[in-house]
Parts: C-alpha cells; sequence; structure tokens
C-alpha cells in the first residue's frame, strides 16, 4: 500500500492544480447553494484552484461552532467553514503535507482581513494519530472532511479519533469515496489510483462496520454520486469495479440502536435552520418539511432532538413503548411465515 510519503508527493509536488486530476473523484461536482457561492468567491484564488475535495462540507447551523477539518489540504473548506462558524465559532484544519499547509497558512492574514476576525488555524499531522495533536477529547461540535478518509493507512484509527475529539451529541460530517466491491492488491498499491482517491477507497460495507466498531452506530448516508474517468489507463485498470462519491454524517450519540426500531415518535421541524425555512434533509431518506409531522425511527429522534438541532425540533413521543422495526427502513420480519407463505412439510434440521 502507498505510505504518507507518496501520498505527500503526490499532492505536493505531482499536482500542480485541481486541472491535474484524472478522474472526477477528488473534484467537488455538487452545485453550491445559491446563498454559499458568494462566500466561496471571498476565497483566495491559490487556495482554490489546489482544491482536492469530492463533496460539499459544510453542514447546516455552524454558527458558533467549534469545527475540526481533517486533511485540509490548502483551506479551502477551512476558510468557508471559518465564514459559517463566524467570529464566535473556530475552525482547526490538519493536514501532513507541508506544501498545502504553506498555502494555507500564507493566505490566513488576507481572510482574517477580509472576513474581519481570525478563527482559523492550522495543526500538521496525520489524521491517523490525531491523539498526537494538542486537541482535547470532546472538543469539537463538528469534525468534517473531504476525500482524505480513503488515503488513510488506518481508517480505524481515524474514525476512533474522530469519536474521541467529538462533543456528545456532536457530528462528523464528511464525503469520501467508496468501491462496490472489495479492491485487489493491484489496484490497492497503483500510486496513482491511490493519489486519485480510489486505490484507497473502501468497499462501502466495509466502511459501515468500521464505523460501527468505532461506536458510530447509525451512519447516515446523505448522498453519493457515480465516478467517472478521463484516463484511458485507469479505466482499463479498475475494470468492473464502480465507484462512487458520497456523503455521510455519524452522530457521536451513545446507546443508538443498531436498526431502525419504532417507538411512536415523531417530529415537527419549526423551519427555523437558517437559509432552510421550508425543509431540512437529515439524510437522502428523512426530508423533512417544515411544521409538518413527520414519523421516525428512535434513532433518528435522537439524532434530531440530543444534537445541535434540538432546538429546531418538536419532539412527539417517548421511548416508553416499542412496536417493532420501523417501516420501511430496509430491513424486514425475517420469518417466512410473516409473509403469509405457507409451510409444505415438515422442515428440514440444519
Amino acid at each position: 500500500m502507498p505510505t504518507h510519503a507518496a501520498v505527500q508527493a503526490y499532492y505536493g509536488q505531482e499536482l500542480g492544480g485541481s486541472a491535474d486530476l484524472k478522474t472526477n473523484a477528488c473534484c467537488d461536482a455538487e452545485a453550491l447553494p445559491v446563498w454559499m457561492k458568494p462566500l466561496l468567491g471571498r476565497i483566495h484564488p491559490e487556495v482554490t484552484n489546489r482544491y482536492y475535495g469530492c463533496g460539499l462540507v459544510c453542514p447546516p447551523l455552524l454558527e458558533g461552532c467549534k469545527v475540526l477539518d481533517l486533511g485540509c489540504g490548502t483551506g479551502r473548506d477551512a476558510y468557508l467553514l471559518s465564514q459559517l462558524v463566524g467570529a464566535q465559532g473556530q475552525v482547526v484544519g490538519v493536514d501532513m503535507t507541508r506544501e498545502q499547509l504553506a498555502i494555507a497558512q500564507a493566505h490566513a492574514d488576507h481572510h482574517a482581513e477580509l472576513f474581519g476576525y481570525a478563527n482559523v488555524s492550522f495543526l500538521e499531522g496525520t489524521i491517523e494519530q490525531l491523539q498526537d495533536l494538542p486537541l482535547g477529547p470532546g472538543q469539537f461540535d463538528v469534525i468534517v472532511s473531504n476525500c482524505v478518509l480513503n488515503l488513510a493507512t488506518d481508517k480505524g484509527a481515524v474514525l476512533g479519533g474522530v469519536k474521541r475529539l467529538l462533543k456528545p451529541g456532536g457530528e462528523f460530517y464528511f464525503a469520501d469515496v467508496y468501491a462496490d466491491r472489495r479492491l485487489p492488491a493491484a489496484l490497492r498499491n497503483d500510486p496513482v489510483l491511490y493519489g486519485e482517491c480510489l486505490g484507497g477507497a473502501l468497499y462501502w460495507n466495509d466502511f459501515l462496520r468500521l464505523a460501527r466498531a468505532a461506536g458510530f452506530a447509525d451512519p447516515r448516508l446523505v448522498d453519493d454520486r457515480p465516478i467517472t474517468f478521463s484516463d484511458a489507463r485507469i479505466q482499463e485498470l479498475v475494470g468492473e469495479t464502480r465507484f462512487f462519491s458520497a456523503t455521510y454524517r455519524l452522530f457521536n450519540l451513545d446507546d443508538l440502536e443498531d436498526a431502525c426500531e419504532d417507538h411512536g415518535q415523531a417530529v415537527i421541524y419549526r423551519g427555523t435552520i437558517p437559509n432552510l425555512p421550508h425543509r431540512f434533509d437529515l439524510d437522502g431518506h428523512h426530508a423533512m418539511e417544515s411544521g409538518r409531522c413527520f414519523p421516525v425511527c428512535g434513532n433518528t429522534y435522537r439524532m434530531l432532538t440530543e444534537s445541535r438541532f434540538a432546538v429546531h425540533f418538536i419532539g412527539v413521543g417517548d421511548f416508553s413503548r416499542h412496536y417493532g422495526l420501523f417501516p420501511g427502513c430496509g430491513e424486514s420480519l425475517p420469518f417466512a411465515s410473516a409473509s403469509g407463505a405457507q409451510s409444505s412439510g415438515p422442515a428440514a434440521c440444519c
């Protein structure tokens, strides 16, 4: 598997800018909300020209939050987040590539003067060893990462470090690249594929297992898109393997259940989150129209009532009763008799 040094060389020396990438994996193809475009326009061109993210890692309701950006690169997301958290918030960026950090730090004064406050700082280090950085446990409201987890040599260690640094009810909101199968060694060890965020991509189901092992019991998929290739050699190498850029959110809530359980609960979105007066999308399956009673499973209820979103929702019900699996959440009663199937004879022993 390529080393940290190889990744540093690819992003610090081989790539001169976003135009040098050979796939659309490490490019943000997601349209920015209209209200966010002026904020991005205020960021220095040298910072944006060396941007290698694959999604928009700016979840709503960040005013006053303390945010950690893992693999911040030249600081595009950090300076965008700086404007969203405001003067009372704070953004810390971590990256291991000195050339990238040098650009981020070189423009710190420019952005502080433009924004009217200085709330961004940068640290050099690897995201697998967050415990070695001057960051205290339970320190951050939100942690973000943009197409970086796939480059980590120990993804479980990254998730464990994130869990330790998040406040109770805090959120890991990140975009990354996933494969539809486990990759063979030839793909994992190819330096260009690794640098292009493909070689280190996790099989999506293995990611879910790692997240749950780290204490994030119910990962939520926000959105996704397929990845395409402009380089013929890469297309030949990957063959039938399909890759996707996807955004997930993981909440630091202890004792979430490992399935969507129905406790007869619902939430009502007040419509009070800035820039989202009509609807709030928790993930790809929960689009909540303001003022409307929206039935939810127990985990979703807790994500909305035990996080920074709590004041923007009215919670209906409690956990005093249980009605089985929440309908429509991808699981069902496993017993054949539940579907009305009739047994044709005695069951065989296994």
